[in-house]
């Protein structure tokens, strides 16, 4: 009786872990792209060939580590659930071990942006993590499903076709929850404050800097301030500027102060301004900040004495209320 309550409360924890987990990667698929691209380096782990398939990779484990957690909770098809699940938790295992033990990776984005765990609490994790689930497989006869065969099969290839739905929503517009430190409502100016307790602000490599120098302050005490994102020239979705354009058009007209924010190379920029008529100048900002701020290329921010109040991906430009 003991060994199956134990069981159960096994269960539990591992299926809301691989739940949660995999739901706040799910809302923002893009960030996990940029850690498996991390992790797929030169200076990581050498399979830069692998960088082009990030997204779809990122995309495949997360839907994979979600359902799986959601099997498991109803106990359907529970063999293969915890055999899956010890094959997926052997492979974080090893990333975060060598991320840990070489200090290649310092986030390794396990929970999104949700929560931030070092390396060695996110490798003692997953080594907890993993003991549970070999408990499962040896006990896994004690893994009562919660419904009948059909039943579990629905609700599992229903949570597959929601999935994939959230997925093709937050790549066509943007994260449905934003956990990052430049969400809307977040102050950008705040986030920059040293609080005097040691730690690293959450926002500390935010810059715009232009022809006449670092514009920051000047910028973020504005009350009327677009910026758009546009953090590699090379990738942006060019069918995206005319639309960028016009908003930026609109804006302006408003009393705005519109700027283009860029990590590329100032000559690119100015050749794209003017091909695609942009009635902006480009300020430059670190990429990697550049893709924190927001998951679209472009992108748009809108921020009120530096407060952001308004971020869009330039699918949804023409649709923004000025």
């Amino acid at each position: 009786m003991f060994l199956k309550v134990l069981t159960n409360i096994s269960r539990f924890i591992v299926a809301v872990l691989f739940i949660f987990s995999g739901f706040v990667k799910l809302v923002d698929p893009i960030g996990s792209q940029y850690k498996f691209e991390e992790y797929f380096s030169a200076d990581v782990l050498n399979l830069e060939f692998l960088i082009p398939y990030a997204l779809p990779f990122s995309i495949l484990l997360i839907i994979t580590e979600i359902t799986l957690g959601v099997m498991l909770l109803i106990g359907y098809k529970r063999k293969f659930t915890v055999r899956s699940l010890f094959f997926l938790t052997l492979i974080f295992l090893f990333l975060t071990w060598y991320s840990a033990y070489y200090n290649k990776v310092t986030d390794c984005g396990c929970f999104g942006d949700a929560v931030k765990l070092s390396t060695w609490e996110t490798f003692y994790k997953n080594v907890i993590l993993i003991g549970l689930i070999i408990f499962l497989i040896i006990r896994v006869k004690d893994i009562k499903p919660l419904f009948s065969k059909k039943i579990g099969a629905a609700i599992t290839y229903l949570s597959v076709f929601s999935f994939l739905y959230i997925t093709y929503h937050v790549l066509t517009h943007l994260p449905i929850v934003d956990f990052r430190p430049y969400a809307i409502g977040k102050n950008i100016t705040e986030g920059m404050r040293y609080k005097g307790d040691g730690k690293i602000p959450p926002i500390h490599d935010f810059t715009l800097e232009g022809v006449d120098g670092d514009l920051t302050n000047e910028l973020l005490a504005k009350d009327k301030l677009m910026l758009v994102v546009v953090y590699d020239l090379d990738k942006a979705a060019t069918e995206g500027f005319a639309k960028v354009k016009r908003l930026a058009d609109q804006a302006i007209i408003k009393g705005y102060t519109v700027y283009g924010v860029s990590a590329s190379f100032e000559d690119d920029l100015v050749l794209a301004q003017n091909k695609y008529d942009l009635p902006f100048e480009f300020l430059f900002c670190d990429q990697t900040t550049l893709k924190t701020i927001i998951r679209a290329n472009p992108g748009i921010v809108i921020l009120n004495k530096g407060t952001v109040t308004g971020k869009w991906s330039w699918n949804d430009a023409d649709d923004i209320k000025l």
